[in-house]
């Protein structure tokens, strides 16, 4: 369905009638040839925007095949990426083999890691399995990894106004997915507009980071920002 190697129709919605988890264990020996992975440009302009510098320790959270771990592993001394599928860590393991990456079976909600153990906590693309009743769960536990003077590194965008087709796109597609999850049991929690802009900051600051805003500066989607939260020294 995605050219070459991708998945097929069929295989999409065999991975949407699975759950989260069980969706991506289905997905992920081809998750890497469709447009749901965390495409390298974003990434390098997120990293290239932050120029975090050398730091000792640095997770990439929900990593999936590790979009963001490879390049987490070239800033950091000690790089970790952490995800609930299995083998999604499998097939990034393979990806990014002889790069002295550090994948970890785990909860995003219940951190398998010590207090204060990181220095840059980075997450892509994962944020439309978290709705916003577990929100504020889940930075708690990024703020609690975080050492002083640590930050977390992730991209939103602005949400588009009411008048604009992409709107009404998405709220479609989470109309979609309500229906979907109200029918069948496990759920597949997959949203949209869930966490823009105001959101974002609003859940940064509720868990004790300072929220900082630059605009990606992506060309082709203008409205994408970089949110970086620091944890008081």
């Amino acid at each position: 369905m995605y050219g070459l190697g991708g998945p097929s129709f069929v295989e999409l919605m065999r991975q949407a009638l699975s759950s989260t988890r069980g969706g991506y264990d289905l997905l992920a020996p081809k998750f890497d040839r469709t447009p749901f992975r965390t495409s390298d440009d974003l990434v390098a302009r997120a990293f290239e925007l932050l120029d975090p510098g050398p730091v000792d320790r640095g997770l990439d959270l929900c990593c999936g095949t590790g979009a963001g771990l490879g390049a987490l592993s070239r800033v950091a001394r000690v790089a970790v990426g952490v995800d609930f599928s299995s083998p999604m860590i499998a097939t990034g393991r393979r990806r990014l083999a002889g790069q002295g990456v550090h994948f970890v079976r785990g909860d995003a909600l219940s951190l398998p890691f010590a207090p204060g153990c990181f220095d840059l906590v980075v997450m892509f693309g994962a944020m439309g399995h978290f709705p916003p009743a577990v929100q504020p769960r889940l930075f708690a536990e990024v703020a609690r990894v975080l050492g002083p003077g640590g930050r977390f590194v992730t991209v939103t965008a602005d949400r588009p106004a009411p008048w604009r087709r992409s709107y009404w796109v998405l709220r479609g597609f989470n109309a979609v997915m309500h229906a979907r999850n109200a029918l069948l049991k496990p759920s597949f929690e997959m949203y949209y507009l869930k966490f823009d802009l105001p959101q974002a900051i609003g859940r940064l600051v509720e868990a004790g980071l300072d929220p900082r805003v630059r605009p990606l500066g992506d060309p082709d989607h203008p409205s994408l920002r970089l949110l970086v939260g620091h944890k008081p020294t």
